[in-house]
């Protein structure tokens, strides 16, 4: 594996013209297609940053085959999943898809942050912002790692921290904080690489929680902080948003399935009656009924005739260890990145194990501070029942682009999936006519 892996960075839409995007969710539980149109809009009160409205053509979603915990194991499985998925998109939508912006879920995902510092003739120019951006990012290429976002999170001028843009201010020395999310590469390609055998493109490719936060979170909630717990069926990612950018990334390979499986194992009942018990009758808190209410678990082997009958006390018993293994992995490792869960911030609980009957108070005992469970907002056209948490980083695929255009990578890097950016004033503006017209 090369040293670096480049990805293919998507042009940023204009916010004048109307574009047409498919999105593909590639997940332990399952494969989610959406074919939609962004048309320009008014912003919103609450979704100020969003320049386009969307709108769904086109939905396909299939139980996912050949993924565990984001990680392609049997390539023949993933590329018919992703194949179903887009088909049943495609005969909604009426139109063929050719690429495709895809959300990445596994691949070690992990947050670094890097700083440089430039000196300053006279007042700060554009070309001085991406000189200091291009000493950041030079730094930023890991052996076996793939770069999915390259955000600045800030400047300094003469080490007053803090600024948004420092374009036109003086100063001797102008800094730049820079936030990198990357994966682990050869994860990444087989995901990619299953993709491809579609005859799909790639377009871009998305952190989760980064997808997720943009489909969630309305505007003041990014800029007053918040953090975005993405709890899928192989594995959590956690996105830390502040000052309206993506501040921190992580994930970890325990999600809903292995919720399903301590059921299984502690019933001894096939996979698919456990994924049933625990979404009619789960719940992560224990209720003062739970005594009183019976279940039925068939037995593996039987032919369904003689299951047990067990309490429902003794199916949350079975559930609340694994809920609270996740919940405390999720504090523990925000708070060794520096961005601990505390009684006042805001937390999003989202994607499909998010929907477990009494989740955000567990989460509000061992997390702290106002929990809600995140739907996916701003969307027209979804049916009512892709209207939940589980459809998060898909539909925040949709507004990635609306927002793409905060990252930067450098010039040298862009000619590997990205376009190099016009130089000096006249490519600026035949850059703009371009996008504009």
């Amino acid at each position: 594996m090369a040293a670096s892996v480049h990805l293919p960075r998507i042009k940023p839409i204009s916010s004048r013209k109307s574009s047409i995007l498919c999105v593909l969710d590639v997940g332990a539980s399952k494969v989610v297609c959406l074919i939609a149109k962004l048309i320009p809009a008014e912003p919103s009160d609450l979704l100020r940053g969003r320049t386009h409205r969307t709108r769904i053509l086109g939905i396909g979603h299939q139980r996912s085959r050949g993924i565990k915990g984001g990680v392609v194991i049997d390539m023949d499985e993933a590329e018919a999943a992703v194949r179903l998925a887009v088909d049943a998109a495609e005969r909604m939508a009426k139109a063929q898809v050719e690429s495709v912006i895809v959300a990445n879920h596994g691949g070690r995902l992990g947050s670094a942050y890097f700083h440089a510092q430039v000196p300053l003739v006279k007042g700060v120019s554009e070309g001085d912002i991406h000189r200091v951006l291009e000493a950041t990012s030079v730094r930023t290429a890991r052996h076996g790692r793939a770069i999915l976002h390259s955000v600045p999170t800030g400047f300094n001028l003469d080490g007053a921290a803090g600024i948004r843009d420092p374009k036109g201010m003086m100063g001797e020395s102008l800094g730049a904080d820079l936030h990198v999310v990357s994966a682990d590469a050869p994860a990444l390609s087989n995901l990619l690489l299953a993709i491809e055998r579609c005859h799909l493109s790639i377009e871009a490719v998305v952190a989760t929680p980064y997808a997720s936060g943009l489909a969630v979170l309305v505007d003041d909630e990014a800029v007053l902080g918040a953090t975005v717990l993405d709890l899928g069926g192989g594995s959590v990612s956690i996105g830390a948003f502040r000052d309206g950018r993506l501040a921190h990334s992580d994930a970890f390979a325990v999600g809903g399935k292995h919720i399903t499986m301590d059921i299984a194992r502690g019933l001894n009942t096939r996979l698919a009656d456990a994924e049933r018990l625990k979404t009619l009758y789960g719940s992560a808190i224990s209720s003062p009924s739970d005594d009183r209410e019976t279940l039925a678990a068939p037995q593996v082997g039987d032919e369904g005739d003689s299951p047990i009958h067990i309490s429902k006390s003794q199916l949350t018993r079975i559930i609340r260890p694994r809920v609270e293994e996740i919940l405390e992995l999720a504090r523990d490792r925000l708070k060794a990145a520096g961005f601990p869960p505390t009684s006042g911030g805001r937390i999003v609980l989202t994607g499909g194990a998010s929907q477990l009957t009494g989740l955000p108070e567990a989460a509000r005992r061992i997390l702290g501070g106002q929990i809600r469970v995140g739907r996916p907002l701003g969307v027209q056209g979804m049916p009512e029942s892709a209207k939940s948490p589980g459809f998060s980083a898909a539909v925040g695929l949709l507004v990635y682009p609306q927002f793409s255009s905060v990252e930067y990578f450098e010039p040298s890097r862009s000619g590997a999936g990205g376009e190099r950016r016009p130089a000096g004033y006249f490519g600026r503006v035949g850059r703009w006519i371009k996008e504009s017209f």
